[in-house]
């Protein structure tokens, strides 16, 4: 005889899903509370001779002598606004500098949007929009150009979003020499190229170019995913993988370079308008089966 099975009601079978889509995937934490910058710090460098921030040490020639520092923000550079009848991050990219977690993070997926806005601040009006997502941040702000810790960057500027720079760390990427400008050589994220160096020293550099340029045109809503397992990271720009990145080090004792696997996440004020939302983070112990090499 077959024993009948057991009838489970809607609310029962509501639970067993959600128990087995918890075991299956951890949840989503939002990085961003939608009402302030709960969670986050924020360091803003020199600022610009043209920018007026009162109290704040100049030279004779205007230039200012002093970082405006941490958690200090009188250009209110950081806020939170309201876009399309939702909560945004709002830099304005007057001050050059970064609002950077608290918390330190390791072996997670972050997904997050951006839209350009339409100003810009000298010295940089006539350069591309600039931002930038820093991960695996570590040690004192102000450590390279006397603004940025030490990073791995995954570049969000017009046209080049996905770009890796390795400021005063190290990691390894398959990619292919090509000519640049000013008889310079640039360096291009190639699936089937050489496994290449990156560090902060010549003749290669800090800089891979990532695939394909996959941002949307200016005004629209991009979203950017970084997957970060151990020392491996991977940048996805709307969804396409422009840049899988292997072994991030960050300098050691005597020279040396020792594996890089966390920190703090940052977002860069490069002197341009820009807005960020949908800010989450998810732990994960492999890469996404969407994003795995095949």
């Amino acid at each position: 005889m077959i024993n009948p099975r057991p009838f489970l009601g809607p609310a029962l079978l509501a639970l067993f899903a959600v128990v087995s889509l918890s075991a299956a995937e951890p949840a989503w934490q939002p990085l961003f509370n939608g009402k302030d910058l709960t969670g986050w710090d924020t360091y803003l460098a020199k600022p610009n001779a043209a920018s007026n921030v009162p109290g704040l040490k100049r030279d004779e020639k205007g230039a200012y002598l002093e970082a405006i520092g941490i958690n200090r923000d009188p250009l209110n550079n950081f806020t939170v606004v309201s876009q399309e009848g939702r909560p945004v991050i709002h830099i304005s990219g007057e001050g050059m500098g970064m609002m950077y977690t608290k918390e330190n993070f390791g072996n997670y997926r972050l997904r997050l949007q951006f839209k350009w806005g339409a100003k810009k601040w000298p010295p940089r009006e006539q350069a591309p929009r600039d931002s930038g997502l820093l991960y695996h941040a570590h040690g004192e702000a102000g450590r390279s150009s006397n603004i940025w810790p030490a990073c791995v960057e995954l570049q969000i500027q017009e046209h080049d979003c996905g770009d890796l720079y390795a400021i005063i760390t190290q990691l390894t990427v398959p990619a292919r020499e090509e000519p640049g400008p000013n008889n310079h050589k640039l360096y291009h994220y190639d699936p089937a190229g050489k496994p290449t160096d990156f560090k902060q020293e010549r003749p290669i550099g800090n800089r891979c170019v990532r695939l394909e340029d996959a941002e949307k045109p200016v005004g629209e809503w991009n979203t950017i995913e970084l997957i970060c397992i151990g020392g491996d990271s991977i940048h996805i720009v709307n969804g396409k993988v422009v840049m899988r990145l292997k072994d991030a080090r960050q300098e050691g004792p005597g020279g040396t370079w020792v594996p890089l696997s966390s920190g703090h996440i940052c977002l860069q004020s490069e002197g341009a308008e820009v807005f960020y939302r949908d800010v989450e983070l998810q732990p994960i112990t492999a890469v996404p089966a969407e994003y795995a090499e095949k």
